[in-house]
C-alpha cells in the first residue's frame, strides 16, 4: 500500500512514469490509471501526504475513473 500511495503522490507532481517505475513505485498502469484524476480531484492536497492524496481519491471515489478506482482496489482501498 506503501508504494501505492508514494506512487500517486509522486505522480500527482508530474514525474516521468517510467521514472518511477524504475524506482518500483506503483506500475506504468497504476500510475496512468490515477494521474488524470489526482491531478483533477486532489491538487489542492498534493503537498499534504500520501494519506491525504488518498483519502482525497477516496472521498472523490463516485467521480474517478473506472481504472484508478480498480486500482484502490486491486490494493484494498
Amino acid at each position: 500500500m506503501r508504494k501505492l500511495l508514494v506512487a500517486l503522490t509522486l505522480l500527482s507532481a508530474s514525474l516521468s512514469t517510467a521514472a518511477l517505475a524504475q524506482q518500483g513505485r506503483g506500475t506504468d498502469a497504476e500510475q496512468k490509471a490515477c494521474t488524470r484524476d489526482v491531478q483533477k480531484f486532489c491538487r489542492p492536497v498534493i503537498d499534504q501526504g500520501d494519506f491525504t492524496i488518498l483519502a482525497c481519491l477516496k472521498e472523490n471515489r463516485a467521480k474517478i475513473s473506472q481504472a484508478c478506482d480498480q486500482v484502490l482496489k486491486n490494493h484494498n482501498q
